[in-house]
């Protein structure tokens, strides 16, 4: 008789998961008194007092740059106007060429594209998903403006080799850091370690307001230009003076009142909810480090890991089973996560295929039907990043069955599948 789930033997599991509820009484009540002021947003796209809107806005990013030892902080409805209004603000023109990630949310590789600029990407780190800095050098041209790095699943990028090459080169460094909150490389926050740092609070991220994001930096001339992209720029730029209209045509990325007040409560839980994640995927481990096919992630030199999602390398020469067949299987044994039931049970796959895959890149197809603004020297083809490839095709097995609201036994479940799964392989050969 069958003994794993797959093949029709009892689950390990068979009610869901808590969901991740980080929105509580406090967010409630100051969504109650923005809601009694009457004022929902106090945005105007015009130059006046509010062309940097409301109360709750700005008393949020004060918070925000406190918080995180910055000198400005700037919010926005999403990470990816975040990621847009910098591409924006270091002045990309057409042309220019700016190195990016393959292993990431899109948006981090198409910011460029907003400004007409070439996307060029570099291959990614083995042990830690980032970008590898010998590749970035390889990739940089006299048309490289900037490096759009990515803290990714949690781990702060390479700082020291990155900014490095940045140096030499004359490149900025636009840091998306909306995975990495309260990551760490030698003591520094991962969001503040480049020119420009991007946060995420959309729904998924480690703690929301919805939709948003914030951006930071010391720079003031950066910063006051992203304020301008972000609310309507080239309304604005006579009444202000500004002369520098590179990238001047602004757009609608403004938060709201009600966002601004639940990122302002949801910051103070931050601490806690990012000590959550690492304390249970220390459980975890400890408890998954007899399994000799499975690999750890590795937690660079210097840093702390903020554990956006909890990411292994599965050896399938050790199994003889291949590494869908596997999780297959895992996912059998648990339960989806409450709120959340639609995605199903959250043991993935290789997080995210190579982004030059995806049809844009391989047809070079932005804008309209022509090819601009890619450039015919650069390749998308397939093997330009054999790292990513690699992990994303054959190794890297992903889960967030290791979040805050998780208790012990929830935990235990996680483990008894894995190991259920793992003593049973015979079963799936």
């Amino acid at each position: 008789m069958s003994v794993l789930a797959i093949n029709g033997g009892e689950k390990v599991r068979t009610k869901l998961f808590p969901a991740y509820r980080v929105i509580g009484e406090e967010e409630q009540q100051a969504v109650a008194k923005v809601l009694e002021g009457g004022i929902l947003s106090k945005y105007l796209g015009c130059w006046a007092d509010d062309f940097y809107g409301g109360p709750q806005v700005q008393e949020m990013e004060k918070e925000w740059a406190q918080y995180y030892g910055v000198k400005h902080a700037i919010s926005v409805n999403s990470a990816t106007s975040a990621l847009y209004c910098a591409a924006g603000a270091i002045g990309l023109q057409p042309g220019d060429e700016v190195i990016v990630s393959p292993y990431t949310m899109c948006a981090s590789a198409t910011a460029p594209l907003i400004y007409n600029a070439v996307p060029v990407f570099a291959d990614i780190e083995y042990d830690y998903y980032c970008l590898d800095p010998e590749d970035v050098e390889r990739k940089i041209t006299d048309q490289t403006k900037a490096i759009i790095i990515v803290d990714i699943l949690g781990q702060p990028y390479d700082v020291d080799r990155i900014h490095a090459i940045a140096k030499k080169h004359g490149l900025y460094i636009i840091e998306d850091n909306a995975q990495a909150p309260l990551a760490t490389y030698n003591g520094k926050y991962a969001g503040t370690l480049g020119d420009i740092g991007i946060f995420s609070l959309n729904y998924h991220k480690h703690i929301h307001c919805g939709e948003g994001g914030i951006m930071v930096t010391d720079n003031d001339e950066l910063a006051e230009r992203m304020r301008l992209i972000r609310n309507h720029a080239e309304a604005v730029v006579e009444q202000k003076g500004v002369t520098n209209l590179n990238n001047m045509i602004g757009f609608n990325f403004r938060m709201t009142e009600i966002e601004a007040a639940i990122t302002r409560q949801q910051l103070k839980k931050l601490k806690w909810l990012v000590e959550e994640r690492r304390k249970n995927v220390n459980y975890i481990e400890e408890n998954l480090k007899d399994i000799p096919f499975l690999t750890m992630p590795k937690i660079r030199e210097g840093c702390e890991h903020s554990y956006y999602i909890h990411a292994m390398k599965y050896d399938q020469n050790q199994t003889g089973v291949t590494r869908e067949k596997f999780v297959q299987a895992l996912q059998a044994e648990l339960m989806p996560i409450e709120l959340r039931e639609t995605e199903g049970v959250k043991i993935n796959l290789g997080y995210q295929k190579p982004l030059y895959t995806q049809p844009m890149f391989q047809e070079k197809k932005a804008y309209g039907n022509t090819s601009y603004p890619f450039s015919k020297q650069i390749s998308y083809e397939k093997g330009i990043c054999p790292v990513c490839e690699r992990i994303c095709n054959s190794e890297t097995i992903f889960h967030e069955l290791m979040r805050p609201f998780m208790t012990k036994e929830d935990l235990d479940d996680v483990i008894h599948a894995f190991h259920k799964v793992s003593d049973h392989l015979e079963e799936l050969r």
